[in-house]
């Protein structure tokens, strides 16, 4: 295999990781009252209560409100719904480095800006909304792990950019005429 396609290979992997936990983690915006239910369930089923209560306790408050928001308020929900799509929506962003790592590398440098966005939104915001702070701190492991494959596909990116670049060169039609 080539230096080419071992470097897109690796480039096009990376992406497809970042691209499905981007969908999942989208997607799993759109069922929160249920998916809140039966993780309460499940965090009782492992006696989880009796060994992390600040978390059984967070997560059935988070449920309770989320119960109270659907029966009374359904509205506020599709604020999540399109949380959700634009989960997706970014994912779909990414189609573009998949195809042409070189030319689309901005969509890959302003994921990571994103995700390390995420981290002062998390500190300000997270206050102002009463969210504790070791959630927040969970929240703030997204930026911190999401930027891990971006960063390693940036690298592979900018590898393949010198590659082709050198290739380029070496093909000229200067250099063919000077042989």
């Amino acid at each position: 295999m080539s230096d080419r396609a071992a470097l897109l290979k690796g480039i096009r992997a990376w992406l497809v990781l970042f691209v499905v936990c981007l969908v999942l983690s989208g997607a799993t915006a759109f069922p929160l009252v249920h998916e809140l239910r039966w993780t309460e369930d499940l965090l009782r089923a492992l006696s989880v209560p009796e060994h992390v209560p600040a978390l059984t306790d967070w997560i059935e408050h988070v449920r309770r409100g989320l119960d109270t928001a659907d029966t009374d308020y359904p509205f506020l929900l599709y604020g999540t719904d399109w949380l959700a799509f634009a989960h997706l929506v970014i994912a779909v962003a990414f189609y573009g480095p998949y195809r042409d790592p070189v030319r689309n590398i901005w969509v890959v440098e302003v994921g990571m800006i994103a995700c390390a966005g995420i981290i002062p939104l998390a500190l300000i915001c997270g206050p102002l909304r009463d969210i504790p702070f070791w959630w927040s701190v969970i929240d703030m492991s997204f930026g911190v792990f999401g930027v891990i494959p971006l960063y390693a596909v940036r690298r592979k990116i900018k590898r393949l950019e010198a590659l082709e670049t050198a290739g380029a060169a070496n093909a000229s039609p200067a250099r063919a005429v000077a042989t």
